[in-house]
């Protein structure tokens, strides 16, 4: 493969992997834990949106709201994981990486 090719090979990439980079930005997942107790909303960038913390939740004490945040946010980070992989490996199918 000659210079040119490679580095219109890498510039076709920085592009589609910005692009999806700006996607991940847009796009949301909710963790949830406890059947809704506790609803943490993030973007596919890990940048965190929005917490809901339910009444009850709130009245079961400190302790219980700081384990159900633990769980919602855990859940909303592997659904982001998954989307990262998911829009990433969108962005860079077809362009071989290790040649």
């Amino acid at each position: 493969m000659d210079m040119d090719a490679l580095m219109a090979q890498a510039n076709a990439l920085q592009t589609k992997v910005a692009a999806a980079q700006e996607k991940l930005a847009s796009m949301h997942v909710k963790g949830i834990a406890d059947s809704g107790a506790c609803i943490i909303d993030m973007t596919g960038k890990y940048d965190l949106a929005d917490i809901k913390i339910s009444a009850d939740a709130l009245a079961r004490g400190p302790d219980v709201v700081a384990a159900l945040v633990a769980a919602a946010y855990n859940d909303a980070k592997a659904k982001a994981d998954e989307l990262i992989d998911r829009v990433m490996g969108d962005a860079t199918a077809g362009i071989p990486l290790g040649e």
